[in-house]
């Protein structure tokens, strides 16, 4: 039997519980048990405030993208592989996965390039405001992943990758997650953020909607979709118009809703779909 694909995006407080760590890579410990191959990426957005803080490096954010100098960026790159995917593996391996800490770099896997932040005011002029070592994904190399997967290990990778002069950049890790997910071609791309998904009337529990076309998003852009969901919305839409089978947004302060979705087929969250 064929296994399926899942690319699950871990970050926000669900990263800095010890407790909530340890339930995430028991869930999944048995998605791997149950024939379902997972890739996870993450960011690290909790420590590396906290490490750029301890720097005295002050960083401003532009729609959910922070700012990073090059002296950010190594202590962001700092944090992200020597502190958080290396702790993320440990926990895994803990459970009884083979679990392999990435980051873009590694094989040439995912090659950047600098992004712009590029706002429109009323009338459609632009501004075009200068990241940093920010970047976008401009390609994806998969064939190390699909090696180590077919191998039985556990891809942790790291949203830090460089372009072709070998200039290194920080990217946001839901824009990173979606285009690897769509590299792959996933069967379900996952995000775990600090909400039971997207909310219509926020914070009332029945304005959840468990089911969004894409066609339908236009609308919710600036009320219902803003600061740090946009990345996060922005990078499910694109997977899906690239070949992902289902984007779902789940609180990955509540581990149950990955199982109960995947193994249960109950309905938690918010899946997008074409």
């Amino acid at each position: 039997m064929e296994s399926r694909k899942v690319l699950i995006k871990y970050g926000g407080n669900a990263m800095v519980s010890n407790e909530l760590k340890l339930a995430i890579a028991q869930k999944i410990k048995q998605l791997s048990e149950n024939n379902i191959q997972v890739v996870l990426v993450h960011g690290g957005g909790p420590f590396i405030n906290k490490a750029l803080e301890a720097s005295g490096i002050v960083t401003e954010f532009f729609d959910g993208h922070r700012h990073t100098s090059l002296e950010a960026l190594t202590c962001i790159e700092r944090t992200l592989k020597g502190e958080v995917n290396s702790s993320l593996v440990n926990l895994l391996n803990k459970q009884g996965l083979r679990a392999v800490g990435l980051s873009g770099k590694d094989g040439k896997m995912v090659k950047a390039k600098k992004r712009w932040h590029i706002q429109k005011d009323k009338e459609g002029k632009e501004t075009k405001t200068d990241l940093g070592q920010v970047g976008d994904v401009a390609q994806v190399d998969v064939s190390l992943l699909e090696t180590l997967l077919e191998s039985g290990f556990t891809p942790v990778i790291t949203c830090i990758a460089s372009d072709d002069e070998g200039n290194d950049y920080n990217i946001n890790g839901d824009v990173f997650a979606g285009k690897i997910a769509s590299a792959l071609r996933v069967d379900e791309y996952i995000v775990l953020t600090d909400v039971d998904g997207l909310f219509l009337d926020f914070p009332d529990p029945a304005s959840i909607a468990r089911e969004l076309p894409l066609s339908t998003l236009g609308k919710y852009y600036g009320t219902v979709i803003k600061g740090g969901m946009i990345p996060k919305i922005n990078s499910c839409e694109a997977a899906l118009k690239e070949g992902v089978g289902k984007a779902i947004i789940m609180n990955g302060t509540k581990p149950e809703q990955i199982t109960d979705y995947l193994l249960h087929q109950e309905k938690t969250g918010t899946t997008l779909i074409k």
